[in-house]
């Protein structure tokens, strides 16, 4: 079977979308399809053909509400042409589904789309966007959604859509399967008897890294203490540079100007999340100066050094801002490691599907934005750490529930149904 996937951020862009994408499309190549990812131009990617997946590359920025700039045309028509059995597109509010949105009735071939949580649903910027949003969506033979309590899904069961799945996120039972390295810790000038606390997202301002880190600062343990604080700078595609902006926004008619610079301002405003004297750094050079038994350490790990780091820690610790589905959490419970989570994105689901973490309690604002107390998530790590039996539990648990329903290969399995038709409405 030939199928076209759109999805506008693909290896080697960081990312958890291309994750999930990247991990679905190579394992369907090697069931025998043939996989074409259409996608943006990347001048870092070094080959169109990966891992059996081909890519078509588009010089395409933008999305419905900023407008689009760029190859735009040649997209549309690349798609339209219906050169394959079936079409996967990824997330709304990218420019891979919107530059087609008011055209997915000419296609007709079978089309399956992951809508990815609408992560503009509550705003007025986007008000006239999702009321649009319920026709594109019955243009679909089939709707996928990672949770199945999210804003995403709620939306279109208001809306009597019912032809979808829930196929939730998951690991790589690839990657997890490696055998734990004991010498992990001694490379990092980590203690055998000590504590070590992890938590993973992209340093956006937005991932939780001040709020953990302000955490671990407060909590009380009763021997040394390491946190690890890991992540990547935020893709250089998406700084707000002047150049950049003074470029594109002359590319666009005024209203469309307009709305792109209130756009960018949101979004600007939205990486700084909440205005605050210090960030994750200032907390760490605090902790570090302290002249106590605890030490951050902020690192960007080379992937099997970071599985390492999940297979050798005490517990993972996560309190992002705003989150659809995390993958780290799957990686957690993949890694046998328990995790105490902020309710964000769908995170309950996954302590309640995998039985590998607890949750913390935290406040949402009206748009979706979850900030915790640090002080809360403070008591909550150190009552946790202190309950050496429920940790085995959350870990043991957290692990073999993967194994069976949570590794890439399992879950590739249930997209195929979904792309042959197999799962019925």
């Amino acid at each position: 079977m030939k199928i076209l996937i759109c999805s506008d951020s693909y290896y080697p862009s960081v990312g958890g979308v291309q994750i999930v994408i990247q991990q679905i499309a190579e394992r369907l190549a090697k069931r025998g399809h043939q996989i074409t990812i259409a996608t943006s131009k990347l001048k870092e990617r070094e080959s169109t053909s990966i891992n059996g997946v081909a890519i078509q590359e588009f010089d395409v920025s933008g999305n419905y509400n900023r407008g689009l700039t760029g190859e735009v045309q040649k997209y549309c028509d690349y798609v339209l042409s219906e050169n394959y059995d079936v079409l996967l597109m990824k997330a709304a509010q990218s420019w891979t589904f919107d530059a087609l949105m008011n055209d997915l009735g000419k296609i007709k071939k079978r089309k399956v789309f992951i809508p990815c949580g609408f992560s503009g649903l509550y705003y007025p910027y986007y008000k006239s966007y999702y009321e649009k949003m319920p026709d594109a969506l019955r243009q679909f033979n089939h709707l996928i959604f990672y949770a199945d309590n999210y804003r995403d899904i709620n939306f279109v069961r208001e809306h009597n859509i019912n032809n979808f799945s829930v196929i939730p996120n998951g690991a790589s039972e690839i990657e997890f399967s490696v055998i734990r390295d004991s010498s992990f810790r001694d490379r990092f000038g980590i203690g055998k008897n000590e504590i070590l606390l992890l938590t993973v997202g992209t340093f956006t301002g937005g991932k939780g890294h001040f709020e953990v880190a302000s955490a671990f600062q407060l909590a009380e343990f009763d021997k040394p203490a390491t946190l690890i604080l890991n992540g990547n700078l935020p893709d250089k595609r998406a700084k707000l540079t002047k150049t950049r902006l003074a470029k594109e926004y002359l590319k666009m008619g005024p209203r469309s100007m307009l709305k792109r610079i209130y756009n960018d301002i949101l979004i600007h405003v939205g990486l700084k999340n909440i205005k605050r004297n210090k960030d994750w750094t200032d907390v760490a050079k605090e902790v570090n100066s302290d002249n106590s038994d605890k030490r951050i350490m902020i690192t960007n790990l080379k992937r099997e050094d970071l599985i390492q780091c999940f297979l050798n820690s005490d517990l993972f610790v996560f309190a992002s801002n705003i989150e659809y589905s995390p993958l780290v959490l799957y990686e957690s419970t993949a890694a046998g490691l328990p995790f105490i989570s902020v309710p964000v994105g769908n995170a309950t689901e996954i302590a309640e599907w995998t039985q590998g973490g607890v949750i913390c309690p935290a406040p949402s604002d009206k748009n979706g934005r979850t900030t915790v107390n640090p002080q809360v998530l403070a008591d909550k790590i150190s009552s946790l750490l202190r309950n050496e039996a429920l940790l085995k539990k959350l870990g043991k648990n957290g692990r073999k529930n993967w194994e069976k329903k949570f590794t890439w290969d399992h879950i590739s399995l249930e997209y195929e149904k979904v792309l042959l038709g197999q799962i019925k409405n």
